[in-house]
């Protein structure tokens, strides 16, 4: 079994990939944080789980990175009438998955129970599960103020800089029982090239998930959000600066530390693999490897995954894959 741990737009892009070239998808886990969720309009919203389900469904809009593709506002246009906020925008069909995990959630269900129903009704196979059963809540320390992350993100475009990230909740969380059997029944566990600040940092600092990651004996393997210095999409370089750390892909996997086997960086870095590997611990510094990170069409996702799925096989670990 192959487990990502998972964010936003880049991390749901390989496991896109992922899904689309191993042999059975069903033996795909992916964890995704949930620090982003919160409420909107008296509904639960989780925008990385929704990202990682409507894409696995073929339902995402790839132009946006977000929400359902050809999806309609009617709903939005109407909230406009009444002078409520309309700047988190939510698609009509996007407005019923909100509506089912509000209800779900209020009967009593864990929001990994409902997960799975949501998976289950839009035909997903790989599991998807939140990185755990509490609530945690991303905020965001900048001039303006301490900002809930979607305010940061979304209404405010991600443009103010950022001095400090915390994790309300943070302290009282624990990955799910789902989760913690996923890392200890996996051979290949991948930190997806998602934000590590605000994507896979939650993940990392619920309690008890770096020890369940340090004691796994699947092949831990990262791969780099970062070419050449800068991120595909998204605001990681500004953020790694804001928080005093260098925006490298050797900051990043210092980062991850004294849990990963091996890191992968873009082709384009090659020329930094001994910084990188001298950036891991010095007892056991990561292998370093080399792939195309960049994904910009579903070919992209492909390639990578099979580089991954070979990647593993140089490591010791046979995934099997589909020829086409």
């Amino acid at each position: 079994m192959i487990t990502v741990l998972c964010g936003g737009v880049g991390g749901v892009k390989l496991v896109d990939g992922l899904a689309a070239v191993l042999a059975d998808p069903s033996t795909l886990t992916v964890i995704v944080n949930t620090a982003d969720d919160w409420e909107y309009l008296g509904l639960s919203i989780s925008p990385d789980v929704d990202t990682v389900l409507y894409t696995l469904a073929g339902l995402a809009g790839d132009e946006r990175g977000w929400g359902i593709d050809g999806d309609t506002w009617t709903a939005l246009e109407m909230l406009k009438r009444y002078r409520l906020p309309t700047w988190f925008r939510l698609g009509d069909r996007d407005l019923a998955t909100h509506l089912a995990r509000t209800q779900w959630l209020r009967e009593g269900r864990r929001p990994t129970e409902v997960t799975a129903a949501l998976a289950s009704a839009l035909g997903v196979v790989p599991r998807v599960l939140p990185m755990t059963d509490a609530r945690v809540a991303t905020f965001v320390s900048t001039p303006a103020g301490r900002l809930p992350f979607q305010e940061y993100f979304v209404r405010r475009g991600a443009r103010d800089p950022v001095t400090g990230v915390e994790f309300e909740g943070i302290e009282h969380a624990r990955p799910s029982p789902e989760v913690l059997d996923a890392i200890r029944s996996s051979a290949v566990i991948i930190i997806a090239p998602s934000n590590p600040v605000v994507s896979i940092g939650p993940i990392l600092a619920l309690q008890g998930m770096r020890d369940a990651l340090s004691a796994s004996a699947a092949l831990r393997m990262a791969v780099t959000p970062l070419i050449g210095g800068t991120a595909v999409k998204g605001p990681t370089v500004e953020m790694l600066r804001g928080l005093g750390m260098r925006a490298d892909s050797a900051a990043v996997a210092a980062r991850y530390g004294r849990f990963i086997d091996v890191f992968v960086l873009d082709i384009r870095d090659r020329a930094l693999r001994d910084t990188v590997a001298a950036a891991g611990p010095p007892a056991q510094p990561p292998a370093v490897e080399c792939a195309d990170t960049l994904m910009t069409d579903p070919a992209g996702r492909r390639r990578l995954a099979r580089a991954l799925i070979d990647i593993a096989a140089r490591h010791g670990i046979e995934v099997a894959a589909t020829t086409a």
